[in-house]
């Protein structure tokens, strides 16, 4: 169904937007666009626009910009992303497969995402909370004090004491050990405790040490604070011309817990396949009013099991994205060794998807909720920045690389990490 010939020009003013940031006038409008109409008509469409609050006319002598609602009708309307080359895709593997550890991964991949974007990167460690119970391990540490080693399917290796007296024979701990493995194996910590209290009607002999196991399990669960945030890019902010803008961004990044609450939820919020955008008030932060918020999980099943094809045919749906300024990485050295230097491409092809999926991008305040498997990610990756941002390059950018975090949780799944 062929758009409303105003919201053709909303697309188009928005896009135009992104690229200048310079407010938009109908006669460069009518040049740079083949609209098929007169330089007046787009006026009353721009005055319509302005009417129904897609558009504000900063001064009356000037051209119209996107308001959030001309944003958000812009990105729910987004169907088809810029690609990544496969240069970029070769060099974000390079980038991240040089890791030493989970947290080295986690830093190289906030470093990586802002330098791709020109914006703040957000990476957050697995929530051991969302984490699931691969392997456990009860280490008697003294006669009366036993240890509990788990190891999770998010590649964290946790670890807490439990007093016992007296404690349990080597044979009776090898056997409840064993029970309570293959119990356990794919649950969370919460599901852990659970199914560990209800062993213990048929092994009367061990319910103290079931009943501390099943503690162990609720303390470590509970321990959801202890996700750390890396971030990346700041510094990009300084040097931006709407720098009053995005000054209370600064204090945003200050507050870990309110954005690790707003990216993890948005990040839930979505598709498994698709990305969470939230722009200004949508994110429910003052300090986040000029900015925009894009997210996608990580480490979740749909996730690792979504391959990204190599084809880069796009979808349509009445009309696509034109943005321009596709991001092109070719594999010159910056000052990050192994990392991919980001160029402005004006003959890249824009409205690519880099997979060929179709993205579903829901605001906070209303979006389509996940439904599928009941696993859903173990942590988030995202990017922040102003709200004419290039968000068909930053959505690309933040699905790629929450796919190689999923990989690489996997590999540290398999023992292949260090």
């Amino acid at each position: 169904m062929a758009q409303p010939r105003r919201m053709v020009v909303l697309r188009a003013i928005v896009e135009d937007y992104i690229r200048s940031q310079e407010p938009i006038g109908s006669a460069a409008l009518t040049k740079k666009h083949d609209l098929g109409v007169s330089s007046a008509t787009i006026r009353n469409d721009m005055a319509s626009l302005e009417e129904e609050g897609y558009l504000i006319q900063p001064h009356t002598s000037s051209g119209r910009i996107p308001t959030e609602k001309g944003y958000r009708y812009f990105v729910d309307r987004l169907s088809t992303v810029v690609p990544l080359s496969d240069a970029q895709r070769k060099g974000i593997a390079a980038f991240l497969s040089g890791s030493v550890s989970l947290q080295d991964t986690l830093q190289r991949a906030a470093r990586l995402l802002s330098h791709i974007t020109g914006q703040v990167a957000v990476v957050a460690s697995p929530s051991p909370a969302k984490a699931k119970v691969l392997r456990v391990q009860i280490v008697p540490v003294s006669s009366t004090l036993l240890l509990i080693v788990v190891i999770t399917d998010a590649g964290n290796v946790a670890q807490h004491t439990l007093a016992l007296s007296p404690q349990p024979t080597d044979i009776t701990l090898a056997d409840v050990g064993s029970v309570v493995n293959g119990a356990c194996l794919g649950l969370t910590f919460a599901q852990a405790a659970e199914r560990v209290r209800s062993l213990k009607s048929s092994r009367r002999e061990s319910v103290a040490l079931l009943e501390g196991l099943a503690q162990v399990f609720e303390a470590m669960g509970d321990n959801e604070r202890s996700s750390e945030l890396y971030m990346a890019g700041a510094s990009h902010l300084a040097h931006r011309r709407d720098i009053a803008d995005m000054a209370p961004l600064f204090d945003a990044l200050e507050e870990q817990i309110v954005l690790m609450k707003l990216m993890s939820a948005l990040s839930e919020d979505t598709d498994a396949y698709g990305v969470g955008v939230a722009i200004g008030s949508e994110t429910h932060t003052p300090e986040l009013l000029h900015a925009s918020v894009v997210t996608s999980g990580y480490g979740n099943s749909l996730a690792s099991r979504a391959e990204p094809a190599e084809s880069d045919a796009g979808h349509e749906d009445g009309g696509g994205s034109a943005l321009g300024g596709a991001v092109h990485a070719n594999m010159a050295q910056t000052g990050m060794a192994g990392e991919p230097r980001i160029t402005d491409d004006a003959d890249a092809e824009p409205g690519k998807m880099d997979d060929g999926d179709s993205v579903t991008m829901p605001s906070l305040d209303g979006g389509s909720g996940g439904s599928g498997e009941s696993s859903g990610p173990v942590a988030f990756v995202g990017s922040i920045g102003p709200t004419h941002m290039d968000y068909a390059a930053t959505i690309a950018a933040v699905r790629a690389v929450a796919r190689y975090l999923t990989r690489a949780i996997s590999s540290y799944d398999d023992g292949d990490g260090n």
